[in-house]
């Protein structure tokens, strides 16, 4: 595993090191070790997915409240997408901004999500699937989120959204 910096303190790409031959490659996705030797969380006690059938779906930007602040590792399975992270950590020099990375199932890169971020994307393709490794339990109650439209933040998604949840669409604006 490769750890590419983003903008964010805390935030990490993750490349894969393939070992290749003639029947393909082979490639090691998560070590807890390697984590927990580079200072980051190394336990995900859920692990999720989900799909969105058609290109333009949006889902986010999620987060959970202290005390159930959790650290995701994202990877796209099938597809491509337009991840996005945003800093909403009020100590941080990058609070309130945003950077996005394509995320797809033939460049197999990962990123390494801290607490304290949102985290959404858009699909870019039709069938995608993408992978979750998370720290914490979802708690219902601190799930939180953030408009993926708020002009607090001004993110450029690269499609118009196609499909959202009621859910999603109804968070509030950032104050």
């Amino acid at each position: 595993m490769k750890f590419l910096p983003t903008k964010f303190e805390g935030a990490w790409g993750i490349a894969l090191n393939e070992l290749t031959d003639e029947r393909g490659f082979f490639a090691r996705t998560f070590c807890s070790e390697t984590l927990r030797s580079k200072g980051l969380e190394g336990q995900f006690p859920q692990h999720s997915m989900s799909y969105s059938r058609h290109r333009g779906t949006l889902r986010g930007l999620h987060f959970q409240r202290a005390p159930h602040a959790e650290v995701k590792i994202v990877r796209c399975l099938r597809g491509k997408i337009w991840d996005i992270l945003l800093d909403l950590r009020p100590e941080s020099p990058t609070y309130r901004q945003w950077e996005a990375f394509e995320l797809s199932s033939d460049n197999r890169l990962q990123l390494y999500v801290p607490k304290g971020f949102a985290h959404g994307f858009q699909a870019l393709t039709d069938d995608v699937e993408v992978s979750y490794l998370i720290s914490e339990p979802f708690a219902p109650d601190a799930a939180c989120g953030v408009r993926y439209d708020d002009t607090a933040f001004g993110i450029a998604w690269p499609l118009p959204v196609t499909s959202m949840s009621d859910k999603d669409r109804k968070w509030p604006k950032f104050r």
